[in-house]
C-alpha cells in the first residue's frame, strides 16, 4: 500500500510541475504538450500495475 502512494504521490507531482512549468494547460497548448501528458499518464498506470503485480507475488 505504501508503494502505491508514492506512485500516486509522485504523479501528482509531476502533474503540477507540468502545470506550472510546462504550462500544459495554457492557452497555446501544442501536440508535444499533449504528447507529454499523455506519456506521463501511461507511465503512471505501467507503475501501478507494477506495482499491484508485485505485491500479488509477495
Amino acid at each position: 500500500m505504501i508503494k502505491i502512494k508514492h506512485v500516486v504521490i509522485l504523479y501528482i507531482l509531476g502533474i503540477l510541475f507540468g502545470a506550472v512549468f510546462l504550462d500544459i494547460w495554457g492557452a497555446e497548448t501544442n501536440i508535444k504538450k499533449g504528447l507529454i501528458a499523455m506519456f506521463w499518464t501511461a507511465l503512471f498506470l505501467v507503475a501501478l500495475i507494477f506495482v499491484e503485480k508485485n505485491k500479488e507475488e509477495n
